[in-house]
Formats: structure tokens, C-alpha cells, sequence
């Protein structure tokens, strides 16, 4: 096993990693920013050492840094976390040119389904159903209106590079069309440095479910059951669980079936995430590919029994996974609500020093979390502070469960989204399961 790996990442998912490594008994190293000095991860770590100063572009995303900071400290290995360079194709080919192992799928593999358009194109081939749409990316608004056209409004453009809802507009007529394209490829070329976008059948208030995939140097690959990320805010989800709720047997069982053979397909070995849209007729539409861990991957954690991050690991490392497909059995039900520093009516942020932090606790409930009592929420990076995770036998004991521990988690000093999330509990459409991706802008919550 690695001696030794180096987290390229900040925040809880840092200190996710420091965790699993201990218990794998490997030695960590700790990057940090200059604003992140006083970071629990940095704190936790065997070793840290500072890559930069605040800004993303100078720190987080400095792979001169990060590789110079492997270099210094002897890591064998570098773990990115999700966000930052965890999709990164080049990052990851200086890894292995520099004799470092990225902790994550190949750049092969995150190049093919980092590009949208070719991701889709790939999987089709494996027989996974996909929406209508365009298999090159649209270059002009004359050529966006003929296709759309012929698809049929409504529509979506998408950012071939996209991720988290940037370079995505809903266009639903003509006459709205030239003015959204413009601002898709906008937004795109400054998110990504890519403006290339595609257009596809627009599924008007599907379910957002996806399939956790395993995959190991040695062709094999199993799945952990699915997730439902319906509670969605401009793209951003917001919660999250697990099992899916209107999945029958069958169902669940040719969906994650589909997701195994399309990981296969492409020879993926690590964990990842194969994302789907569910209309109301149960119709199933793939839409990407997250090739890295998922915010959302403790409630698979919970269900399953099955530390996500030590597989990954040992499947970096080159050991076989250690479980068959008979192996996983789906255990009771699991909620993650992710916890903003922000308003919970405008969702601006609200960063600064946290006055009081008192997490809750008992059976069932986890707590992924980096801050801590009068620590500074910082506001150069993502609004994410915290995630609750509950699981209990049945989803409605998990609702219950849910409630009663946001009702008990204090983070003073600053605005939080636990407000938000209450409201959510109450509700009794999210109650009896009746979601769908537009389910927050449609109730105004």
C-alpha cells in the first residue's frame, strides 16, 4: 500500500481523506493556502505545507505547487479530492509523468467523459439510452434554431466541458433561443475556457438520479446502489438520498446494470458517478459522467456499509476490489443535507468567524464537516460547511431523523442553509416523494 499521499483538495473532503488514509494506516500531506493556514485539514494532517496564496488559481488549482509540494514531502500519491484539478485530465497525465499516482480514473478516461458530447457518443455504444440531441457541438445561432427545431422545444444547450449548471439554458422558444445561446457559450468560455456547447431534448421535470461505480485496475466494476439528487437549486443539488424512492426492483436493477456496463465499456478503475435523468414514465436518459467521488457519497456509505474513498485507494494502488456484485446489499435509507454558509431565503453567502458550533449526534447520524467553534468561513472558495447524513430503516424514519437533527445543529456567527433544509422536511410533497428537479423553484422554497 502507499507509504504516503498528498490531498490536493481543502475542506471536508480533505478531511474525509486524512481519515480513510489513517485507518489505512498511510501518512498524509496537507496542502494549504495562505487564508487556510488555520484549516482543520492542514491541522489533522501528518504534514502540510503552504502552495499559495487565497485564490484558487493561485493554491488549489497551482499544479506546479501541488506537484512541487509531492515532490518536497516524498508522497508516492495524490488524492484531488472532487472540485479543483479532480477532473483535470492534464493534471492527472503530470501525475504519472512525474512518477506520482493520481488517485482517480485514467486521463484517457477523464478527457472522454469530460467532453459531453463525446462522453454521450461513448456510451451509446454500450447500449445506454441517451435524450435526442446533437452529436457535434452547435457553432451558430442559425444552426442552433434548425436543430432545435427539429428536436422539438423545449431544449437544452450545454457546455461540452460543463459541470455544476454552468453554460446550461433551458430554451423553450424560438424567439428566446439567439439571446440564450449567446449567454450559454458565455458563461461556458468563462468557466471552463470553452465555449463549445450542444443541444438535446429538454425532459421537463425529471428525477436526477445517479449510480455509484467501482471499478478496479483488473476490469472489474460493480455499482453501490443509486442516489437521488432531485432537490436542486439552479443545477446545484442540495440534497441528496439513497435509495431512490420510486425505483422499482426491476428497475433499479436494469438502471445500475446500465451504468456497470457503460463504466466497463470504457475500462473504468476508480470511483465515479454515472448520472441519469428519470421522466415520469420511468423512462431513464444517461447525462454524464462524474470521474471522481461524489459530494453526495456518503449516503451510498450508509446504505451499503462501504468505505468509497478506501476502494478508491486500493484500486489506485492496483489490488482487485474486494467485493463481487453479491457482495453489496442495500441496507435501510440515507439523506444527506449540504449545509451553506449562506441566507437561507436569498442563498447569498455569509462568510466570517463561526460564534458557537455545536454538531448533533446519536445513532445514525454523521457529520462531514471542517469547521469548528471560531473558525473564519472563508469567502474565496465554495459556501459548502457541512454535510448531515441520516440513515434509519425506513426513508420515513430517515425524514424524521433528519428533522430532529437539524433542529439540534447550531453553527452561530454566520447565516445557514439549516433553515432552508428544515422547511424541506416539513414539506409534505419531499415527504411522500413527489420531486422532481424543478421541485424548489416550483414551490418557491
Amino acid at each position: 500500500m502507499f507509504h504516503k499521499i498528498l490531498i490536493a483538495n481543502r475542506g471536508e473532503i480533505a478531511l474525509r481523506i486524512i481519515r480513510a488514509c489513517k485507518e489505512l494506516g498511510i501518512r498524509t500531506v496537507a496542502v494549504h493556502s495562505t487564508a487556510d493556514a488555520d484549516a482543520l485539514h492542514a491541522k489533522v494532517a501528518d504534514e502540510s505545507i503552504c502552495i499559495g496564496r487565497a485564490p484558487s488559481a493561485e493554491s488549489y488549482l497551482n499544479m506546479k505547487a501541488i506537484i512541487s509540494a509531492a515532490e518536497v514531502t516524498d508522497a508516492e500519491a495524490i488524492h484531488p479530492g472532487y472540485g479543483f484539478l479532480a477532473e483535470n485530465a492534464e493534471f492527472a497525465e503530470i501525475c504519472q509523468n512525474c512518477g506520482l499516482t493520481f488517485i482517480g480514473p485514467t486521463a484517457e478516461n477523464i478527457r472522454l467523459m469530460g467532453d459531453k458530447i463525446a462522453g454521450r457518443q461513448s456510451v451509446t455504444k454500450a447500449g445506454v439510452p441517451i435524450l435526442p440531441g446533437t452529436k457535434d457541438n452547435v457553432a451558430t445561432v442559425d444552426e442552433a434554431q434548425k436543430i432545435a427545431s427539429e428536436i422539438g422545444f423545449p431544449v437544452i444547450i450545454k457546455a461540452t466541458a460543463g459541470g455544476g449548471g454552468k453554460g446550461m439554458k433551458v430554451v423553450h422558444s424560438p424567439a428566446s433561443l439567439p439571446n440564450l445561446f449567446a449567454t450559454a457559450r458565455a458563461e461556458a468560455r468563462a468557466s471552463f475556457g470553452n465555449a463549445d456547447v450542444y443541444i438535446e431534448k429538454y425532459c421537463e421535470q425529471p428525477r436526477h438520479v445517479e449510480v455509484q461505480i467501482l471499478g478496479d485496475k483488473h476490469g472489474n466494476v460493480i455499482h453501490l446502489g443509486e442516489r437521488d439528487c432531485s432537490i436542486q437549486r439552479r443545477h446545484q443539488k442540495l440534497i441528496e438520498e439513497a435509495p431512490c424512492p420510486v425505483l422499482t426492483p426491476a428497475l433499479r436493477k436494469e438502471l445500475c446494470q446500465c451504468a456497470v456496463e457503460a463504466a466497463r465499456s470504457i475500462g473504468y478503475s476508480s470511483a465515479g458517478t454515472m448520472e441519469f435523468l428519470l421522466d415520469k414514465n420511468n423512462n431513464y436518459y444517461f447525462m454524464e459522467m462524474n470521474t471522481r467521488v461524489q459530494v453526495e457519497h456518503p449516503v451510498t456509505e450508509m446504505i451499503t456499509g462501504v468505505d468509497i474513498i478506501k476502494e478508491q485507494i486500493r484500486a489506485a494502488y492496483g489490488e482487485p476490489l474486494r467485493y463481487q456484485q453479491k457482495d453489496i446489499k442495500i441496507q435501510g435509507h440515507a439523506i444527506e443535507c449540504r449545509i451553506n454558509a449562506e441566507d437561507p431565503v436569498k442563498f447569498t453567502p455569509s462568510p466570517g468567524k463561526v460564534e458557537g458550533y455545536h454538531p448533533p449526534g446519536v445513532l445514525g447520524v454523521r457529520i462531514d464537516s471542517a469547521i469548528y467553534d471560531q473558525y473564519t468561513i472563508l469567502p474565496h472558495y465554495d459556501s459548502m460547511v457541512a454535510k448531515l447524513i441520516v440513515h434509519a430503516d425506513t426513508r420515513e424514519e430517515a425524514i424524521k431523523r433528519m428533522a430532529r437533527a437539524l433542529d439540534e445543529f447550531i453553527i452561530g456567527g454566520v447565516k445557514t442553509t439549516i433553515e432552508f433544509h428544515q422547511r424541506i422536511m416539513a414539506n409534505k410533497d419531499f415527504i411522500e416523494g413527489n420531486v422532481d428537479t424543478s421541485f424548489i423553484e416550483r414551490l418557491k422554497l
